[in-house]
């Protein structure tokens, strides 16, 4: 008869693995929660930069139609002036209708940089946002990964010290959740 020495051996359950696992069970599901919202807000950031990539392009091209009206006013204002008197009437009237166009272009123009500089805003806050959720999910991958080293070894310590990463991740993720303004900016710019 063989003698399995596994099955002689009790396994004693450990708390601390069972602290561990409610710890990664929670830390996960909070990430969960913060991934999908961070995922939008990223959506939605990539929508507010094609905005203001097109409303500049829609910018420039104000410009050129600005441009060009305003050159063509130059020369039917020297035309107009070597013009024949019978003339001038049809000269006045370009130049109304190209003074107008000029006009129009240049509050078009104005009109596209203030929507290309609110798309800008509007991306910079959301990418406020997007730090946060950033800045949760490396806490939240360091503190799983003291968490499993704190099993392995089971020492409490590991699994205390684990604890400090995934505060600070409940918290940048609440954070993020919320729009709360809790945004360590050196932090985030020294991971950017």
């Amino acid at each position: 008869m063989d003698i399995n020495p596994i099955d002689s051996v009790e396994a004693k359950p450990s708390r601390l693995n069972a602290a561990v696992a409610i710890s990664v069970a929670l830390v996960s599901t909070v990430m969960g929660i913060c991934k999908v919202k961070d995922d939008n807000i990223v959506q939605a950031m990539q929508q507010a930069q094609a905005d203001k990539i097109d409303h500049w392009a829609y910018y420039q091209a104000r410009n050129l139609r600005e441009e060009v009206a305003k050159s063509t006013l130059v020369q039917l204002r020297l035309q107009a002036a070597a013009a024949k008197p019978e003339q001038k009437t049809a000269y006045d009237m370009a130049i109304a209708s190209y003074e107008k166009l000029a006009a129009d272009q240049a509050q078009k123009k104005d009109d596209l940089r203030k929507q290309a500089e609110s798309d800008q805003q509007t991306y910079d806050a959301l990418n406020y946002r997007d730090d946060q959720f950033d800045l949760a999910d490396a806490a939240f991958a360091i503190a799983i990964a003291l968490l499993a080293i704190a099993s392995l070894t089971q020492q409490w310590g590991l699994f205390l010290v684990a604890m400090f990463p995934s505060a600070f991740g409940v918290a940048m993720g609440v954070a993020g959740l919320a729009g709360l303004k809790l945004h360590p900016g050196w932090l985030a710019q020294l991971l950017s």
